[in-house]
């Protein structure tokens, strides 16, 4: 029987220093994030700069997350890489460190030859060499792929998938496939600012990058639910609106880290290329909540 994968994950960025990961800072920001009633926390994602590791900094990462998370919370691993084999062997080397899940992104590079059957044909195989339960993760944006939700509802039948993350930032993968996926699927959003509309439509939580901004304003909105005081819960979904927006659509991951080092984690730079917003809001002079600076730009 799988564990279930709900509530609010947090997708951890990577401190860098002068190109260098700092182990150090990253276990600082676990310990802070502990404080809150999150679910657990995503490692290698693509807030995380996976695509920028190399496969010893992801382990180093990993490692470290196991080792500072607060008991109970449970450790996500990104480890899609473009070939079945790849994925394979980073998927069971994050199990041998204790991950519990891995979430693996839609292969995307020729994605051409990416058709439904290729696609099952890779998690299917995936899923029946690997020693932890995969989560598919579908990024449009980046990927340049949309899974049917055919496609999903196959897939999860699978038992050691556990479901899906989907960013695609709509909600039309969710009411197609979710009432046909069985029962205790993961179906976890990507996008912050559907989070509350999602929950009331059957997903499971969330892996957002507004969790690393905010979290213990996403964790209140998860609960708010949880107890059936929705009105509570959707003024505090569109309050958080303008963050989102800033920290996801437009400043990406530079934004992301821009409020982590206002709100006193560390956040620090991007590693190259990926360089900062020049159009970031200037740090206040007085303290204002994340909301208040965001809203104003």
């Amino acid at each position: 029987m799988q564990q279930e994968f709900t509530g609010i994950f947090t997708a951890l960025t990577t401190p860098f220093q002068e190109g260098k990961i700092l182990p150090d800072k990253f276990t600082d920001n676990i310990a802070k994030y502990n404080q809150y009633e999150l679910a657990g926390y995503v490692i290698g994602g693509s807030t995380g700069e996976n695509v920028y590791l190399t496969e010893n900094e992801r382990l180093t990462l990993l490692k470290t997350a196991k080792e500072t998370a607060a008991p109970g919370r449970k450790i996500i691993a990104g480890t899609g890489c473009e070939s079945t084999q790849n994925t394979i062997a980073a998927t069971n080397r994050a199990a041998d460190l204790g991950a519990d899940a891995a979430l693996v992104i839609l292969p995307h590079y020729y994605k051409s030859l990416m058709t439904t059957a290729a696609l099952k044909d890779y998690y299917l195989t995936i899923a029946d060499k690997t020693r932890i339960p995969l989560i598919i993760y579908s990024m449009p944006h980046n990927t340049g792929i949309t899974p049917s939700a055919k496609l999903i509802i196959e897939l999860s039948q699978h038992p050691n998938i556990l479901g899906i993350k989907d960013s695609s930032g709509n909600l039309s993968l969710l009411e197609e496939a979710k009432p046909f996926m069985p029962d205790g699927s993961t179906f976890l959003l990507g996008a912050g600012s559907l989070l509350f509309p999602g929950l009331l439509l059957g997903a499971s939580g969330g892996i957002i990058t507004l969790g690393a901004a905010a979290p213990e304003l996403c964790a209140q909105l998860y609960d708010l639910f949880l107890q059936g005081k929705y009105e509570e819960a959707k003024r505090l979904q569109l309050n958080l609106v303008p963050l989102n927006q800033a920290v996801t659509r437009d400043h990406g991951v530079p934004g992301a880290k821009y409020a982590l080092d206002l709100r006193g984690y560390y956040g620090g730079p991007c590693r190259s290329p990926c360089s900062p917003s020049t159009t970031l809001p200037k740090p206040p002079s007085t303290k204002s909540s994340l909301i208040l600076i965001f809203s104003k730009n």
